[in-house]
């Protein structure tokens, strides 16, 4: 009788006992340590504002004929509320240590919390997929630039990308992948490095447009000075 109770009491204190592995495991599990710090936060943001992508959409300011003040007032009032809304969603994470798809549970139910959680997915899907494409192409030209004889896989292309293109976009999907497939803790040091470093590379590059393409002394010119 007493190794009986003992059982018992063990198979009663398994945190797990009666859950399904659909509702409850190691990824849906409240998060043990959060040991991310300020500056973990702020490389994140660091490497998340400055993308391809953002200074795509910062280019297309420019044709519109906006000023440089203006397109960095709109960047500016952009980030800040992209900033808010995902300090909004990711307080109750933060503060409970559950995911975003557990979160959702309170509003969508259990199973019904499925649906933002997936069309957060898709975006995620949609995203990787942009900033891939945009950086491939960025690796295609520095390649075409220090191997010109690379132009001849350039002559025909497949949806929108040529056999070099395909190539670099497979060189930097495989990149990104190898450092997913590490864990969070390795996206986290690989962040603390690549935050920081693309402020220096902005800068820099900056710095190299400047000085060919000559600086009048005004630096924030408008339309119609141009």
């Amino acid at each position: 009788m007493p190794n009986q109770q003992n059982t018992h009491q063990v198979k009663a204190a398994d945190p797990h006992a009666g859950y399904s592995p659909r509702l409850c495991n190691e990824d849906l599990a409240p998060t043990r340590d959060q040991n991310w710090s300020w500056y973990n936060i702020f490389s994140f943001w660091m490497s998340d504002v400055h993308s391809m992508g953002g200074y795509v959409v910062a280019a297309s300011f420019f044709t519109l004929g906006l000023a440089s003040w203006q397109v960095l007032l709109c960047l500016l009032v952009g980030i800040c509320i992209v900033q808010l809304c995902a300090n909004l969603v990711a307080k109750p994470s933060q503060m409970a240590g559950v995911p975003y798809a557990v979160i959702c549970r309170q509003a969508f139910g259990v199973f019904g919390a499925n649906i933002p959680a997936v069309i957060r997915g898709l975006i995620a899907f949609a995203w990787y997929g942009i900033q891939t494409y945009l950086a491939a192409n960025a690796l295609m030209l520095v390649l075409l630039k220090f191997w010109p004889s690379l132009s001849t896989l350039t002559a025909s292309s497949f949806l929108g990308l040529s056999h070099l293109g395909w190539l670099c976009f497979a060189t930097m999907w495989l990149l990104q992948a190898m450092v997913f497939w590490h864990g969070m803790n390795a996206i986290k040091r690989f962040i603390d490095i690549a935050g920081p470093a693309v402020y220096v590379v902005m800068l820099a590059l900056a710095g190299w447009i400047v000085y060919k393409t000559g600086f009048d002394g005004s630096p924030l010119p408008s339309p119609a000075n141009r």
